[in-house]
């Protein structure tokens, strides 16, 4: 039987990272952010907006051209870069890699993102790898192609069980213990940590690792809650190199941000609500060296 990590005040208090009191901007965290297309504006912006109320210093949100208008108009937070295709593709991903302000530490993809080719995914992931880049790939970016880029990575990938089956042709399970069972098998099999999201938030990663919270309110159905959730997952792991504890701390952090919206709104939460109730979800962990 595997055995299962509890994900405690005590855990969180232990693995949240200090911030320097004399750190500069950037010390705390560069994300670039890339997805969105001419339907899912929102998507990358709501990763954008949690990446930035999780503590990042610097957030990049590369959109088509065609909606960076719109991203722009929503906050003077968000820093958009424009890709010139409405899909991506080689060219655009080597084009946005040659044209980044500064190297990212983590880049969470896919959100809202249309994708052209396979071939397009592959060589946006291989680049940003090889310049250092740690990865979280979501939504789009869940295709079984991917598997050969970040297989033997320290990559993290965040699928609902629709995304599950379509990237590894496995369903997850509808039991806890199936559930558990699964996702840390393939976790092991690839050598990467899956959060698998749902009513039970799985986390597990390639050396047997696994903790599991409960979703704490069905409020979180809404749409954009797993965008908020991989925005989360990059700010945090671009503070760590564990892709485990940043896995599991987002996740928390996420179900205690829901847990406080939905005390204000009750079953009415949109995820807008959850990045407002991010700070007083992480305040009380907050820690100055």
């Amino acid at each position: 039987m595997t055995e299962v990590l509890s994900i405690t005040q005590d855990f969180v208090k232990k693995h949240v990272t200090p911030r320097d009191q004399n750190s500069k901007k950037g010390d705390n965290g560069i994300i670039l952010v890339i997805g969105g297309s001419s339907l899912y504006h929102g998507a990358p912006l709501l990763a954008s907006l949690s990446a930035l109320r999780a503590g990042a210093d610097l957030v990049y949100t590369a959109v088509p051209k065609i909606i960076v208008s719109a991203i722009r108009s929503y906050s003077p937070n968000v820093i958009a870069l424009p890709m010139m295709d409405s899909s991506l593709t080689v060219g655009s991903a080597n084009r946005l890699i040659k044209g980044l302000p500064k190297t990212p530490n983590t880049a969470t993809v896919g959100m809202g993102m249309a994708i052209s080719k396979p071939e397009a995914l592959n060589s946006l992931v291989k680049k940003l790898r090889e310049n250092g880049t740690k990865l979280v790939l979501d939504a789009s970016a869940l295709i079984p192609q991917v598997l050969s880029e970040i297989t033997e990575t320290e990559t993290i990938i965040t699928p609902h069980p629709g995304e599950f089956k379509r990237i590894f042709n496995e369903d997850v399970g509808s039991s806890e213990k199936d559930i558990i069972s699964i996702v840390s098998k393939t976790a092991i099999k690839h050598k990467i940590t899956i959060i698998m999201k749902g009513w039970l938030n799985v986390i597990a990663d390639g050396s047997g690792k696994v903790a599991v919270i409960r979703r704490p309110t069905p409020a979180m159905n809404v749409g954009g809650t797993g965008d908020v959730l991989a925005g989360l997952v990059a700010s945090l792991y671009s503070r760590t190199n564990s892709s485990f504890e940043a896995s599991a701390l987002a996740v928390y952090f996420n179900g205690m941000a829901a847990t406080l919206a939905a005390g204000k709104v009750g079953l009415h939460m949109m995820a807008t609500d959850l990045i407002e109730s991010i700070p007083d979800a992480m305040k009380p962990f907050d820690m100055i060296t």
